[in-house]
């Protein structure tokens, strides 16, 4: 026992480092009580899981074992003389694991999205995967790779779980406190099985997942970690081996994950100075005024070739004859001309009520970006629904796929017909909030928001309109703003509702509902 002591010394002394981010402010969640534990769902549909069963999970020891019930003794040491802390600590993860981890990967987006600087000589360095602690850091977490890093770590903690939920049901080894009914219990009481521990499952599986996407933060995200796990401890929740074997099995899973999104393509999406002119180049052939940074000096348009990276719901064949939406107007043409108009109409009038959505949808620099403010918005709704910590994780998966797949299909129609910004082709108007650094057509917000809105309002039906309202108002706040012309806002509704219809597609196939 001495051993556990010192261990648990070490982790409080972590617990205590990171104290400042458990705040009155993100424990008002109650704690998680599903309304079903979902139990059949290890015979859902993963994402990338040949079976359920592809990694194995070896069987626990009995409840009467020796080792069991020495395990039964670490927590009894662990509740001891309880610190308000450490009921704190608690509290903060009782609230869910996919909610949890979703918001910590919000904050990393938030920290990361910052565009670097540029150097003396006017071009502008890039961030390196390879050398991510230095200037700039890696990742710039832009919209697209925001979009990308949601979606990578919600579907591998969907996949996790339904493995999780198989080998339940398999092993069937009943929860600590109802073995030993001296155990206090700091979180609701379930008659789920509790090997292996769900709540280790998802830190395994999303503790890989980020450490690809944000190598720089492998401390932080440790931390994280070991709070997770000495949390469902401390609860009365899990015994050791349950937290071993869902974090080795959450483990196995994303590496899956991983091998994926080596070979997504996204590594080539910033492309290269001669893509770049034969971009320009081709839209001028076209018959075309082309987008032109406005940045001083000019800085590459932001990945140009993410709209070749490989997306979840659709191939890109699909994406090219399906998806892509047709050309916006010309720019000699009348129809451009009256969307300028509009445009510089509202740059020039802005009422206080166009302004307040301006920067409510803004989601720029230093947030969690477009993608994250759905992520939050679908969080705080899915509490309220009481969904099953699988289930959660799968309605993640498909809004945060339905996303990823929106901004690749956002970004091709941008860099294929590289249109000109409003304020480009009328130097009078004047942006609201930041001016994106990449082409009009389509616009990034509408698209976003069409897809999430479309996809939740399946999940959530009673909220369909509400998020459908949503959605609207997001694309109406980038003509408030003059960023957009209502071409770019229209068609970027339409193209996200068509990437969220696939979501539903796979939704009402997935075995869930």
């Amino acid at each position: 026992m001495k051993k556990l002591s010192i261990l648990f010394l070490v982790l409080i002394s972590l617990l205590g480092s990171c104290s400042k981010d458990i705040t009155e402010d993100n424990m008002q969640y109650p704690a998680l009580d599903p309304v079903s534990t979902d139990i059949n769902a290890g015979t859902w549909k993963p994402v990338l899981l040949s079976a359920p069963d592809e990694f194995p999970v070896p069987a626990p020891i009995a409840t009467n074992n020796p080792d069991y019930t020495a395990q039964i003794n670490e927590i009894k040491s662990f509740q001891q003389n309880l610190t308000e802390e450490e009921r704190n600590v608690v509290r903060y993860w009782s609230a869910g694991a996919v909610l949890r981890w979703n918001e910590i990967l919000r904050e990393l987006v938030a920290k990361h999205n910052l565009p670097p600087y540029q150097n003396a000589d006017g071009t502008y360095p890039i961030p390196s995967a390879a050398n991510p602690l230095a200037y700039p850091q890696f990742p710039f977490a832009n919209p697209p790779y925001a979009a990308r890093a949601y979606a990578y770590v919600s579907a591998a903690q969907y996949d996790a779980l339904v493995a999780a939920w198989h080998y339940k049901v398999l092993y069937n080894r009943a929860a600590p406190y109802k073995v030993d009914s001296s155990l206090q219990v700091l979180v609701p009481r379930s008659d789920l099985p509790s090997y292996p521990s769900e709540d280790a499952v998802i830190e395994g599986v999303t503790t890989e997942m980020l450490k690809l996407l944000f190598p720089g933060d492998q401390d932080f995200i440790q931390q994280k970690a070991q709070e997770h796990k000495l949390a469902r401890i401390i609860a009365g929740a899990n015994v050791r081996s349950d937290l071993d074997a869902g974090e080795t099995l959450g483990r196995s899973v994303a590496q899956k994950f991983v091998t994926r999104a080596r070979g997504d393509r996204a590594g080539a999406a910033v492309g290269n100075a001669t893509i770049w002119a034969q971009m320009e180049t081709d839209a001028i052939n076209r018959g075309e005024v082309p987008w032109i940074s406005q940045e001083s000096p000019k800085r590459p348009g932001m990945l140009p070739l993410f709209g070749k990276v490989k997306s979840f719901l659709f191939d890109s064949l699909t994406m090219v004859t399906s998806i892509r939406p047709a050309a916006p107007p010309s720019t000699s043409s009348q129809q451009f001309k009256d969307e300028l108009a509009e445009i510089y109409e509202y740059s020039k009038n802005p009422t206080r009520e166009q302004i307040r959505i301006v920067h409510f949808w803004a989601d720029g620099v230093g947030t969690y970006t477009p993608p994250g403010h759905w992520n939050y918005i679908a969080a705080a709704d899915f509490v309220n629904q009481r969904f099953s910590e699988v289930r959660w994780a799968r309605n993640m998966a498909l809004l945060n796929m339905s996303i990823m797949d929106a901004a690749i299909a956002c970004w091709d129609a941008k860099y294929t017909y590289f249109n000109p910004r409003p304020s480009q082709m009328d130097p009078r108007i004047k942006t609201a909030t930041g001016l994106p650094n990449f082409p009009s057509y389509i616009s990034g917000h509408s698209t976003f928001s069409a897809a999430a809105a479309t996809i939740l309002g399946h999940i959530i039906p009673a909220k369909a309109n509400e998020y459908d309202a949503m959605a609207q108002e997001a694309s109406m706040s980038r003509m408030y703003g003059a960023i957009h012309y209502r071409s770019d806002c229209s068609k970027g509704l339409e193209t996200g509702k068509k990437v969220g219809d696939y979501a539903i597609q796979r939704a009402m196939t997935d075995g869930a509902e």
